[in-house]
C-alpha cells in the first residue's frame, strides 16, 4: 500500500519557492532516494506523524539526538521550566555550569568544556584550538568522516596514499584546504607513514571513532589505539568527533566503549537533547588556550542558551539514571539480525554494521571498512528499499550513507514490524 503524501508534496512545491531546494539541510532533500520529502507535523516516542496524518516508526531521531524518543516527559518539563524564566540572556547562568559538570563527569577525557550552538561550530573551534596549542597548521581527516561544513574539512579523498585536500564544495577557496591531509579510515599503516614523514607539521588528527556519515563504520580492532599512540609519539592533538556517538553508543561515548582517551572531544546532538547545542572540550592545558583565559578566540551569542542547556541536562540525567544502553544494544542486534535474515532470504548481497544503537544496512557484498568499500553499495536498490519501507510505515534515513538510530522508545512490536516489513520489501528488490 502506498502512503498518501499529497499534502507533503504540495507543501514541498511551496517550500522550494522560498528555501533553496525546499529544505534547510541537504540531508532532508531525499536526493539519494528520489521523490519529495515527507513534511513532518509532530513526534511522539518512537513515532513521527507527517502532515498527511501518516504515522511512521522513526529511525532517524532528528539524526541522533532523540535517544530517549520524541518528547520525553522529563526533557519537555525541563524546557518548559526554563522557558518561563526567559529564552536567552547573553550572560552566564548556573545551568551552563550544571551541564558542563555533568559532561565532565560522564566523559573522563574532558577536563574543561565550552558550549557552542552546533556540531559544526564545535569541530571548527576544536581545530582552531589544536592549531593554537601546537603552533602547527596541518590537520589530518579521513575520507568519509564528516565534521560539519567547516571550510577546511569539506575535502574529497584522493587516490594517493597521502592526498592534500581539494575543496569538495564551490565557495571553499583552495587555500582553506591546503593544510588538510585526507587518509583512508582504518588504514593504520598509511597513518603511521604519514606521521613519520610529516608528524612535526601536524596539529591534529580529527576522526569519528565510529563513523556515521558514510553509514555506520566501526574501527578495526586496535585502530583507535594506534591513532592514540601515534599522536602521543608525534605531539599531535587527537580529536574524537563524538557529535554523533557521544552518549549514543555508550554513556561515555565511543571513547569509553573502546577505552581510548583523546586529547579533545567534540559533542552535539544528544548533548542538547534535540535543541541546537554543540560542545568541545578536552585536557585542561589545551582548553586553557581558549579566550578569555588564553589567546585562541571563540565566541557565540547564543552559546549556553538556557533552553538548550535545560534540554541537554535533562537528557543526560535521564540517560544516567535509566541507563538504557544494554537494552538498546539488545534491540539493535535483534533488528540487524532480522534485516540480515530478510536480505539473505531474498538473495541480496548486503553488509550490516552495528555499534550500540547505531546501524546501517549496506546493499553490497563487500565488507565495509572505509569510504572506498562503502561506495560499492547499490544505491538504486537502497532507494527502492527506502520507499518500500516508507509504505510500510517505517521512516529510515534517506541515504544509503547515513546511520540509523534506535531509541529507548522503540518497542519489541516496533522492531518486529520493521523486520517483517523489510522481509516483504526485499522480496521485491
Amino acid at each position: 500500500m502506498t502512503l498518501n503524501r499529497a499534502r507533503s508534496q504540495a507543501h514541498f512545491v511551496r517550500a522550494q519557492k522560498s528555501i533553496p531546494g525546499g529544505v534547510n539541510s541537504p540531508a532532508r532533500a531525499f536526493g539519494g532516494v528520489g521523490g519529495e520529502p515527507l513534511i513532518m507535523d509532530r513526534g511522539e516516542g518512537a513515532y513521527l506523524y507527517d502532515i498527511d496524518g501518516n504515522r511512521l516508526i522513526d529511525f532517524i531521531g532528528s539524526w541522533g539526538p532523540h535517544i530517549l524518543g520524541h518528547r520525553h516527559p522529563a526533557v519537555v518539563k525541563a524546557i518548559e521550566a526554563a522557558l518561563l524564566k526567559g529564552t536567552s540572556f547573553g550572560a552566564p547562568t548556573t545551568i551552563e555550569t550544571d551541564l558542563a559538570e555533568l559532561v565532565i563527569e560522564l566523559v573522563p577525557s574532558i577536563e574543561k568544556v565550552r558550549m557552542v550552538s552546533s556540531g559544526t561550530e564545535a569541530t571548527m573551534s576544536a581545530i582552531r584550538v589544536a592549531r593554537g596549542f601546537t603552533g602547527r597548521d596541518k590537520i589530518i581527516k579521513f575520507a568519509g568522516c564528516y565534521h560539519g561544513h567547516v571550510d577546511s574539512l569539506l575535502v574529497k579523498a584522493g587516490s594517493g596514499a597521502l592526498t592534500l585536500g581539494t575543496p569538495s564544495s564551490p565557495g571553499v577557496p583552495k587555500g582553506c584546504t591546503a593544510d588538510t591531509i585526507v587518509l583512508e579510515f582504518n588504514d593504520a599503516n598509511q597513518l603511521a607513514e604519514t606521521l613519520r614523514q610529516h608528524g612535526n607539521e601536524i596539529a591534529a588528527i580529527i576522526l569519528e571513532p565510529v563513523v556515521g556519515n558514510m553509514g555506520t563504520v566501526p574501527p578495526e580492532p586496535g585502530y583507535l589505539q594506534t591513532c592514540r599512540e601515534l599522536c602521543t609519539k608525534h605531539g599531535v592533538v587527537l580529536i574524537f568527533d563524538e557529535v554523533m556517538t557521544g552518549f549514543r553508543v555508550a554513556l561515555g561515548g565511543a571513547q569509553s566503549l573502546y577505552g581510548i582517551r583523546p586529547d579533545m572531544t567534540t559533542l552535539g546532538k544528544i548533548v542538547g537533547g534535540g535543541l541546537p547545542v554543540g560542545a568541545y572540550g578536552g585536557r585542561a592545558d589545551i582548553m586553557d588556550k581558549v579566550s578569555p583565559v588564553g589567546p585562541v578566540y571563540q565566541a557565540g551569542t547564543l552559546s549556553g542558551n538556557p533552553l538548550a542547556m535545560a534540554s541537554g541536562l535533562a537528557t543526560l540525567k535521564a540517560l544516567r539514571e535509566a541507563n538504557p544502553y544494554a537494552r538498546l544494544e539488545q534491540v539493535t542486534k535483534k533488528l540487524c539480525a532480522g534485516l540480515s535474515a530478510a536480505a539473505l532470504s531474498a538473495g541480496l548481497p548486503h553488509h550490516i554494521a552495528q555499534v550500540g544503537s547505531m546501524f546501517t544496512l549496506f546493499f553490497t557484498g563487500t565488507r565495509v571498512t572505509n569510504f572506498n568499500s562503502a561506495v560499492t553499495s547499490d544505491t538504486q536498490r537502497f532507494a527502492k528499499y527506502f520507499w518500500g519501507m516508507i509504505d510500510h510505515g517505517v521512516y529510515l534515513p534517506c541515504s544509503q550513507f547515513e546511520a540509523n538510530f534506535v531509541s529507548a522508545a522503540h518497542s519489541d512490536a516496533d522492531i518486529d514490524h520493521v523486520i517483517a516489513s523489510a522481509a516483504a520489501v526485499m522480496k521485491t528488490l
